[in-house]
């Protein structure tokens, strides 16, 4: 199995839907900004709308934080707006929901479940110069956490304006960092 972590994100042109209208969006719109993809199996299914409105909730916070937040499943866009309107959760979103029918974007970050035509909860951060830098996948039963992935989002940012730091377990924005050192071997 190959890492992820480092690779350039796939190139991609798909449809989307956002705040009641259809756009385009490709992996050009994404050059020099943080994004992070949210893959999710389907529209209209049960943990699902937990985790997109648990991120809608975070979605200002990661805006200020200068992060594109795009959701992706295998539906269409018209899904997608069928979704929003007959869901009073789902109307809560307001970032861009990535439509994904024939499977491009999740074979291409490595989440695609081929005999079911879905993806698996796969959670990616790109930095502005299009490299992942924060990857998890996991079942389709386990729903994910908004909160840890700001925290990540934090870290990730930290460390890349701070050369030489890097952020231990349970870091949060203001504690300190770690310089890896000689000094420090055996003694954390």
């Amino acid at each position: 199995m190959q890492s992820i972590i480092n690779a350039q994100v796939p190139e991609f042109k798909v449809q989307a839907f956002q705040n009641g209208e259809f756009k385009t969006v490709s992996s050009e719109d994404i050059k020099g900004k943080w994004a992070l993809f949210f893959f999710y199996p389907a529209d209209f299914t049960f943990v699902c709308p937990t985790e997109l409105v648990d991120l809608a909730e975070k979605y200002d916070e990661l805006k200020a934080m200068g992060v594109e937040v795009f959701s992706v499943s295998c539906d269409t866009h018209f899904v997608h707006k069928a979704w929003h309107d007959a869901s009073d959760s789902i109307k809560k979103i307001q970032y861009t929901m990535l439509a994904d029918p024939l499977g491009t974007l999740a074979k291409g970050f490595g989440v695609y479940i081929e005999e079911e035509g879905m993806a698996y909860r796969g959670t990616f951060l790109v930095n502005p110069e299009g490299q992942i830098k924060v990857a998890e996948i996991q079942d389709n039963s386990i729903g994910r956490n908004a909160d840890e992935l700001v925290r990540k989002v934090q870290a990730a940012q930290f460390v890349a304006t701070h050369d030489g730091e890097v952020c231990p377990a349970k870091w949060k924005q203001g504690q300190e960092t770690l310089k890896p050192s000689i000094d420090l071997v055996g003694k954390l």
